[in-house]
């Protein structure tokens, strides 16, 4: 029943302190979950577990989950805190812009690379240090990672960022093949790739009249950018054992982007 699908789960966001990451949290403890939130900003931390209403089931830790050495902290953490892990839900990114991120041609040593440390390797990091902890325990565990449709969807007029676009890609086939190899040890891996999402990071293109113009028939479903509600909601159904026989999927929470042409103006 809606309020319930969580119930008593232990569960780690990681990218939980603002914008996706946030929703998420909020959701997960309506539902009866156990969580954790993780992020850079200390500040950030401290006000979203505020907002949560000081909920005694909602902790935070400050971590760089591109750093190996802070993930594994992390983890300790997180299972000595809640006395073990069920669900990771990796939200963390970057859009890569201000370090250079753009178009192939004009893409940057340092915009590729904190592009793809940023998105990549901190999911290839935090899914390692869960999948590690389920196979240690051998106990069943739940992975969610998060892409975006222009790894598989690309509309460069107004969404030109080439390491932005592979490192999502890699997430896909990143989570496919972990989805595909751990399956027997009943540990589900899934991704969630939204369209143009209301957040923090996305208020460059939320606000660009040119897109929401677009979005009109790109997002039909929507008539704009979506809602981070609408991942959520999303998030709480593949993490919950409603899903116990869904893996290695990738769910477009995208309001018809992949479906729909997008007109532009004449």
């Amino acid at each position: 029943m809606r309020g319930m699908r969580l119930k008593d789960k232990r569960c780690l966001i990681v990218g939980g302190t603002s914008g996706l990451g946030l929703a998420a949290a909020r959701r997960f403890v309506a539902e009866g979950g156990h969580v954790f939130i993780a992020g850079r900003s200390v500040e950030r931390g401290a006000a979203a577990v505020a907002e949560l209403g000081g909920a005694a089931d909602v902790q935070f830790f400050s971590c760089d989950a591109a750093d190996a050495t802070q993930v594994s902290l992390l983890f300790e953490h997180v299972v000595d805190h809640l006395g073990g892990l069920d669900v990771l839900y990796h939200v963390a990114g970057i859009s890569g812009r201000r370090h250079g991120d753009g178009a192939l041609h004009e893409c940057s040593d340092e915009g590729w690379q904190a592009t793809l440390d940023a998105n990549l390797k901190s999911v290839f990091l935090t899914n390692r240090a869960a999948v590690r902890y389920f196979l240690q325990t051998r106990r069943p565990g739940v992975i969610l990672n998060m892409a975006s449709v222009l790894a598989f969807a690309p509309a460069p007029r107004y969404f030109d960022t080439v390491a932005y676009a592979a490192s999502k890609g890699g997430i896909i086939a990143l989570s496919k093949e972990v989805a595909a190899r751990y399956a027997p040890e009943r540990i589900r891996v899934n991704v969630i790739a939204p369209g143009l999402i209301d957040t923090p990071m996305a208020a460059r293109a939320c606000h660009d009249d040119a897109i929401r113009r677009y979005l009109q028939t790109k997002q039909p479903l929507s008539g704009g950018p979506g809602q981070a509600a609408d991942c959520a909601d999303a998030a709480v159904f593949l993490c919950s054992d409603e899903a116990r026989l869904i893996t290695g999927v990738v769910v477009p929470v995208d309001g018809g982007w992949c479906v729909s042409e997008g007109q532009f103006p004449a």
